[in-house]
């Protein structure tokens, strides 16, 4: 079985397994050869000596037939007898080749870089979903600027433009992660304009009217627990979608009236207090409590809710017809409902955990918890009338004469 031949991928597909291993030399490629194991499983293999002081050659696998075509041993054994030659070990070559593709620098990148940053999941999920796919396989220095450019064209194509900015930033991210460890001598991402391929980034403004408020509210009778909760929630707080679904009742002192979101989770990688309404209190009153989980929000239990799109579309389908929204614009509106009811500009940038600014982050050390928990009781009542308002009440003068 040892006679060279001509090999064919008919005469390897049948081959058959015999009493031990053997192996069918391949007469075009010196060395190259079909390996056969007794239960029927075949490979590629190079039967080359490596170490010219070594007594004998041995088996070097290239891939296994299916994975690997017979066209493809044959370029990858030509290639490996070349490196041989030169006196390189093409196994090594190899494992730096994988050990460099980009899904192996991401899985670095992520555990090593991203994981224990506020937006690790998020980060993670759509690198995992937009960019793994793309260019898992290849290599990282082989990636071009083309390659971005056809990528971004690809993701804005399917209406998504603001995604298309954010695995942007993931993939600018990485690289110049990878150029500061010497993996990487020069970012595919480098002058390639987002204003010219996308648009400019436009701010959002989108504030939610009275009457959308009171349909939101309205709506989530239907959508129940965890989503509905989860909303209103939000509509009394103020806080972002993230800090609010994965919060614990860990976080909370209802004696105190407090829930204090902890720097790993917040934005400004700082503690942020959030005073409690009495109608935030009773909100979580109403709260199921998961047996072996401390999740306020959760569908199971097991994990934190995290089913923002489906749940939003069918928010959407029970609201009716409004503008377009979506669950950040809550917060605007939460700031901008604090405006109106005239909270201080200072209290109410407080209120959302944004930082003092200028001198007064350095000379004001008041914590204005005081003023802080009037905002947020303002702000509560002020909902209550927009979503279950008074009925108007019939005014009559004392001095006109009444109906018999």
């Amino acid at each position: 079985m040892n006679r060279p031949r001509v090999l064919t991928e008919a005469f390897i597909k049948a081959l058959k397994p015999s009493g031990g291993r053997y192996a069918v030399s391949d007469a075009l490629v010196p060395s190259l050869r079909v390996s056969v194991t007794p239960k029927g499983a075949k490979s590629f293999i190079l039967w080359r000596r490596i170490d010219p002081r070594a007594k004998s050659a041995s088996a070097l696998t290239l891939g296994r037939v299916g994975e690997l075509t017979l066209a493809d041993a044959r370029t990858k054994a030509r290639a490996w007898l070349a490196q041989i030659a030169a006196g390189q070990d093409p196994r090594a070559t190899q494992r730096t080749a994988r050990d460099n593709t980009f899904a192996a620098v991401m899985e670095t990148y992520l555990a090593t870089h991203v994981k224990h940053q506020r937006k690790f999941a998020d980060v993670q999920r759509e690198m995992r979903y937009d960019l793994l796919p793309r260019f898992g396989a290849r290599p990282l220095p082989a990636i071009a600027r083309r390659d971005v450019i056809r990528m971004l064209d690809e993701i804005k194509a399917r209406g998504a433009p603001a995604q298309a900015r954010n695995i942007f930033g993931h993939l600018c991210g990485l690289c110049n992660w990878a150029i500061e460890k010497d993996l990487l001598a020069t970012s595919p991402c480098d002058h390639v304009s987002l204003a010219r391929l996308i648009g400019p980034k436009r701010a959002r403004a989108r504030v939610l009217s009275d009457d959308e408020i009171a349909r939101l509210w309205s709506a989530t009778e239907e959508l129940r627990y965890p989503y509905g909760p989860l909303l209103r929630f939000l509509l009394y707080v103020g806080a972002r979608k993230n800090e609010a679904a994965r919060a614990t009742w860990s976080e909370f002192e209802l004696v105190n009236r407090t829930w204090t979101i902890p720097r790993a989770r917040y934005k400004s990688d700082a503690e942020h207090v959030v005073p409690l309404s009495d109608a935030v209190l009773a909100l979580l009153a109403t709260l199921p409590r998961w047996a072996n989980s401390d999740f306020l929000f959760s569908a199971n239990g097991r994990k934190p809710f995290t089913a923002f799109s489906q749940a939003k579309q069918r928010l959407d389908a029970t609201m009716g017809y409004v503008e377009p929204w979506c669950v950040h614009d809550l917060r605007r509106t939460f700031r901008t409902k604090l405006a109106e009811l005239r909270v201080p500009d200072h209290v109410a940038e407080l209120a959302i955990g944004h930082a003092k600014r200028g001198l007064a982050r350095v000379y004001d050390r008041h914590r204005y918890a005081a003023e802080l928990r009037a905002a947020f009781a303002a702000w509560a009542d002020r909902l209550a009338a927009i979503v279950a308002p008074l009925p108007t009440a019939r005014i009559l003068r004392l001095d006109t004469p009444q109906p018999a």
